[in-house]
């Protein structure tokens, strides 16, 4: 498969570098002729045949240039919808395998619930999935804004972390430490597509068992929040790539962990229609911590004001 899309890609190079020496040969050779025909005109013809030449050679290369982006995009849209159908295809066989399970044999009620809940799991990734695809194709319209309303993150972060914990390890592997009552201002759905595109990678490019810290707590007038884990790392030259529409860490051939390249891209996207920003830095020893800060609401800066005054009533109680 790879060897032929390089085929089907050097195919039109060879024809395009082809056309270009063709054309620069017949460039020279009516330059030559003109020469001949009015000598008295040489530097005139020279020169003008020489800043044609300049503008030729640099159309040549941004045509070059546009087909090599276009032919990358092609690419990546290919491994998108690849990725796609085995990751809609994977828990649908899943789903597909417990239902037939617990029609055909007689499982106790221990036995079914557990099946019933795996499903359960199963149809929340796929709603993960199309929520993906669904916001990508609404960041398409630059025009679109998304509604706004006031979100308790930190009820929001608590919830998407424990739906993505995983207990197939003795210890837990998502540990949160998330400060209460923080609110934000952004579309609820959006912003849950970012919380939870964030914690997903973290664990997906984890190994096993391995500990993944989400942290969200107030910094001055900014809600912060983070997720670190202790993973493969994101080399300093991919740092600026990976918020790139389809892009993925590391190479198409060696790649082992799922996904369609949209999560980031979306994340990036969606935060920066919120006024929010997003950071990512290595962690210590090992992996990498995203980090996302968003504006205070005066909602968030009330509830704030409120739990001091609380606790400075209780100071004075207690004195």
């Amino acid at each position: 498969m790879i060897a032929f899309q390089e085929f089907a890609m050097r195919k039109p190079l060879v024809l395009f570098y082809f056309l270009v020496f063709y054309a620069t040969a017949q460039l020279v050779w009516w330059g030559v002729l003109l020469i001949d025909a009015q000598p008295d005109r040489q530097v005139m013809i020279i020169g003008e045949g020489l800043f044609f030449m300049v503008i030729f050679v640099v159309g040549a290369l941004k045509l070059k240039k546009a087909f090599l982006r276009e032919h990358k995009r092609q690419h990546q849209q290919q491994n998108f919808l690849l990725a796609v159908t085995h990751e809609l295809k994977s828990p649908l066989a899943s789903i597909k395998l417990a239902i037939q399970t617990i029609l055909k044999r007689s499982l106790s009620d221990e036995q079914r619930n557990q099946f019933l809940s795996n499903s359960l799991k199963d149809i929340e990734r796929l709603d993960d999935l199309v929520g993906n695809v669904l916001i990508a194709t609404k960041l398409e319209d630059l025009r679109y804004n998304f509604p706004k309303e006031e979100i308790d993150l930190s009820e929001l972060v608590q919830h998407v972390a424990g739906r993505l914990q995983i207990h197939s390890c003795t210890t837990q592997v998502i540990k949160t430490e998330v400060e209460a009552g923080l609110q934000i201002e952004g579309d609820r759905f959006a912003i849950t597509n970012v919380v939870t595109n964030l914690i997903e990678n973290a664990v997906k490019y984890s190994p096993p068992c391995a500990h993944v810290l989400v942290r969200l707590a107030q910094e001055s007038d900014q809600v912060v929040f983070s997720v670190a884990d202790h993973g493969i790392g994101i080399d300093d030259n991919e740092k600026k790539l990976i918020f790139n529409k389809f892009y993925r860490v590391g190479s198409e051939d060696t790649r082992k962990t799922k996904g369609t390249g949209l999560g980031l891209y979306i994340v990036k996207t969606v935060l920066e229609r919120h006024r929010a920003q997003i950071k990512v830095r290595d962690n210590v020893p090992s992996g990498s911590v995203f980090e996302v800060k968003f504006p205070l609401t005066n909602a968030g800066l009330l509830t704030t004001a409120e739990h001091l005054t609380g606790e400075l009533a209780e100071d004075k109680s207690i004195k």
